[in-house]
């Protein structure tokens, strides 16, 4: 059985917007980037609660070959439902593009695929996330363990899609489905502010090992590099892990569910 270390590379060397709003066209008409353009983590009350933003768009962007499972999109949607508030309801956008060209992604790079390809920002009510499928390995990657995603800006993860391929589906490694559904739901936590990442604790829950994290072994963002088996531990009863009772708490003191 291959050894699965889980890096949840949640992008500490932020990238800020500039000071002046940054515009990019769509038809005829100039839209406003800054707002998808901030801190991880800065979005959380956004996203939670349907204070100011009423829908959410998800805008999935995949290389040909590395688009993810249907059941691991479903099972993420129906995450998102569970703890926010967007009555307007959630829709999915996916599209597919050619390779980069990349066998490893720096962060730098991912923003720059995400700068050229991103068609869906924040508009009146309507909220959107970012989510790009790589057919590369991350760039971080070490002998010692794999990242297999990056929460990087407020509205903006990437998932190392070619390596979960890599790490699923063959005897005696993890479901692929269940394997995606655990690392996106994961990175998504991360953009709604956990653990201490923008949604402020109600618990002393940080693991300060390794920090941005819960310190709850059972809770999906517990940090689970290099600790025996990995995810594979945390997939290993045949369901993605949940959020615990303390990042529930978390977030619904932030505005969500």
């Amino acid at each position: 059985m291959k050894k699965i270390s889980f890096l949840s590379l949640i992008a500490l060397c932020f990238f800020v917007s500039c000071a002046k709003d940054e515009t990019e066209s769509s038809g005829s008409a100039a839209v406003n980037t800054t707002a998808n353009k901030q801190v991880t983590g800065s979005s959380a009350n956004d996203l939670l609660s349907d204070r100011k933003f009423k829908s959410l768009v998800i805008e999935i962007v995949y290389v040909n070959g590395f688009e993810p499972s249907a059941a691991a999109i479903n099972n993420f949607v129906s995450f998102i439902s569970a703890r926010t508030f967007k009555p307007a309801g959630i829709n999915v956008i996916k599209r597919a593009i050619a390779s980069p060209g990349n066998a490893t992604f720096t962060t730098q790079q991912i923003v720059a695929l995400e700068d050229a390809n991103r068609t869906k920002y924040n508009s009146g009510t309507e909220l959107t996330v970012w989510a790009f499928f790589a057919d590369g390995k991350s760039a971080q990657d070490t002998a010692d363990g794999v990242v297999l995603g990056t929460a990087y800006r407020n509205t903006s993860f990437v998932i190392f899609e070619k390596t979960i391929h890599g790490l699923s589906d063959s005897a005696f490694e993890p479901n692929r489905t269940l394997l995606e559904t655990t690392v996106i739901t994961h990175e998504f936590g991360h953009i709604l502010g956990l653990t201490n990442f923008g949604t402020a604790l109600q618990s002393n829950h940080e693991d300060a090992a390794h920090p941005k994290h819960c310190i709850e072994k059972t809770c999906l963002m517990y940090w689970s590099a290099e600790v025996g088996g990995g995810i594979g531990n945390m997939v290993s009863s045949g369901s993605a892990p949940q959020l615990d009772a303390q990042c529930i708490a978390d977030l619904r003191a932030n505005g969500g569910k």
